[in-house]
């Protein structure tokens, strides 16, 4: 027999003993006897991880999760969903989309308010980018961005999609967001925003696509450009003007639309950043905010300097809320 057929005949009866471990394991929550089948599962943890059977020990606490979930049984669930984070961050397992999935879908079951899925969700971001201290895998912030949209929890979905490339699906939330909770006169404020936060964030992409899907769907606004509202000319301006490069449009743009700019203190700090980022503008020489204004603009913007080009962020999953 090669050693690929014995590599496989191996897997195939590691995955056998798993199944076989997983109805058992099955039948006792079946029965009722969940304290019981919790330590089990948890003895079996640790003796996979001991033998470093990485991917045995993740699914049986995967499935393991989802089926105390199914019973009701949150707490147990919760602890071994806390079990596939471990499993991932010992065992280094890289990032691969079918795992965000899993990560995405425990995270969908766990109690709202519950002190676990904060934590939950705080490791499973620091790991999907190898605990590197920037803000998480794009794609985990859109998984996690979508499920808070479906509970309604649009500042904290707001503020994933921010750290996705989902511009279009921020948009989307964007409009049902502004349309069940905002004020008629509030109409550009979501969107406005959310383009000068994806600036900041040096993704000119999203940014386009929010304030293009947003003004095309957003049954309050009239089709444009030109708009009937000042901010979203400005913003449409602005994002010509980024792709032109060229201070003295950006300078006179911003100086022309200042009265609609003050309707937002926090507009003209998104507009220094974005000047420093696509205009070559100096940074300011000691920008010291306090308070709530620079754990914002920290956490949004990150440092001024950069690294290799890439954006510097501070570890914080607070969401951004819209004023």
């Amino acid at each position: 027999m090669s050693e690929q057929e014995s590599l496989r005949c191996s897997s195939a009866r590691n995955r056998g003993g798993v199944q076989r471990v997983e109805g058992k394991l099955r039948a006792s929550v079946e029965k009722g006897d969940y304290y019981e089948a919790h330590q089990m599962y948890r003895t079996l943890f640790f003796r996979y991880m001991s033998q470093a059977k990485h991917a045995e020990a993740r699914e049986l606490m995967f499935n393991g999760a989802l089926l105390f979930f199914s019973y009701n049984q949150r707490n147990s669930a919760a602890d071994l969903s806390m079990l596939v984070l471990e499993v991932l961050e010992k065992s280094e397992t890289k990032v691969e989309e079918e795992i965000l999935d899993s990560l995405a879908k425990l995270f969908s079951h766990m109690d709202q308010n519950s002190p676990e899925r904060v934590t939950f969700v705080s490791r499973a971001l620091k790991w999907s980018t190898g605990g590197s201290g920037k803000l998480g895998h794009p794609k985990l912030h859109q998984l996690l961005a979508v499920t808070l949209w479906k509970e309604e929890n649009y500042s904290e979905s707001r503020y994933h999609f921010l750290h996705s490339y989902d511009g279009e699906g921020c948009a989307q939330m964007l409009v049902e967001y502004s349309t069940s909770q905002g004020f008629c006169s509030e109409v550009d404020l979501f969107v406005v925003q959310a383009v000068l936060q994806f600036l900041c964030l040096k993704n000119k992409n999203s940014a386009s696509m929010v304030f293009s899907t947003y003004t095309e769907k957003h049954p309050s606004i009239e089709k444009g450009p030109p708009f009937v509202q000042p901010l979203l000319n400005f913003i449409w301006f602005l994002l010509l003007a980024v792709d032109g490069g060229k201070l003295t449009v950006f300078t006179v743009l911003c100086e022309q639309y200042q009265p609609s700019l003050k309707r937002d203190p926090m507009y003209n700090e998104y507009l220094d950043r974005i000047g420093q980022l696509f205009f070559g503008v100096p940074p300011k020489q000691s920008p010291s905010y306090g308070g709530l204004l620079g754990n914002l603009l920290n956490s949004l913007m990150g440092s001024v300097e950069e690294d290799d080009g890439a954006e510097e962020a501070q570890e914080d999953s607070s969401p951004i809320e819209l004023d």
